[in-house]
């Protein structure tokens, strides 16, 4: 089933190109379905690549996907046009009193701040405490995921020594969790980022599960009971050249930044890196749309029940 977006929103003709099954909203209404409805809040500054990204793993599954767009007000976008924003993005008092599905929160390049220092914190608070009674299942991304665990758990982030930079070996730690249902032994996963959630902080959190972790990247994924909030500490929606640009980015700046791990071939930055996380992301988008909302959700989502 396809994904259902704004016709002329520039991930349309990207995911047409890739055979991503992508309908018109016209088409849409002619349909007896009711779909899902996903809203995303694109914290990311570079909003097209990721609204792409998202929209590129959301609609490689069989459900039919109704993606909205929302944006915070606190802070105007340096790195997509104006139009862009005004033609695709809604804010936040334009969908509270509507119920959704599911919901993305996006990472956000504001790790040096503390929570409360950055400018859309309150913002987000509002938003986040909103999908408790109108959101049936919300996935938190990288920032994004240590946000949601420091506002509704009060576990902190931790500084890391050095970046968090590159591709790691993962494995599944919640042998019954249905959101790794058909992953393999060893998946990877991309990450990006310069601090972390320490295990024990989370383990002391009765209401949360770790579903899977790495040895090198620390715990990955974390879900309450019944699903209804999911923490990801990576990235398994990246392209395969996004953490080359990143990379190029910094060394441009002369900013200190090692080699990517385990992305380059040879460690050979002349070359160009596979993507070796593609089939476990399409995975793992699709085991959460199925098991976490599809099945779950009410049909009446004004019916949702709030959760704590």
């Amino acid at each position: 089933m396809p994904i259902k977006i704004p016709s002329n929103l520039p991930a349309a003709k990207v995911l047409e190109d890739e055979n991503i099954f992508v309908m018109t909203e016209t088409r849409a209404i002619s349909q007896d379905i009711r779909p899902l409805r996903i809203l995303i809040l694109n914290l990311m500054p570079t909003k097209i690549t990721t609204e792409t990204q998202l929209a590129r793993l959301l609609g490689n599954t069989p459900l039919q996907i109704e993606m909205e767009l929302l944006k915070v007000e606190s802070r105007v976008p340096r790195h997509t046009p104006e139009e862009h924003m005004l033609a695709f993005y809604k804010t936040f008092d334009q969908v509270r009193d509507a119920f959704f599905d599911g919901m993305v929160i996006t990472g956000a390049p504001v790790e040096h701040l503390a929570f409360e220092e950055v400018e859309y914190w309150q913002e987000l608070t509002e938003i986040m405490e909103w999908s408790k009674s109108h959101v049936h299942s919300t996935f938190h991304i990288c920032w994004g995921a240590q946000a949601g665990l420091y506002y509704h758990y009060g576990i902190p982030k931790i500084p890391l020594p050095q970046k968090m930079f590159g591709v790691f070996r993962h494995k599944v730690t919640h042998k019954g969790s249905i959101l790794f249902r058909g992953f393999d032994d060893i998946f990877l996963v991309p990450h990006s980022r310069h601090t972390t959630i320490l295990r024990e902080d989370v383990a002391a959190v009765p209401s949360l599960k770790i579903l899977a972790e790495s040895d090198e990247a620390g715990v990955y994924a974390i879900s309450t009971d019944g699903g209804r909030q999911i923490f990801i500490t990576g990235h398994s929606e990246y392209d395969a050249d996004t953490l080359s640009k990143e990379y190029w980015r910094d060394k441009d700046l002369g900013l200190t930044i090692k080699l990517p791990v385990n992305y380059f071939p040879n460690d050979d930055d002349k070359l160009p890196p596979p993507c070796t996380w593609r089939s476990s992301a399409n995975l793992l988008y699709s085991n959460w749309l199925n098991y976490f909302v599809y099945q779950t959700t009410p049909y009446d989502l004004s019916d949702l029940t709030p959760h704590s």
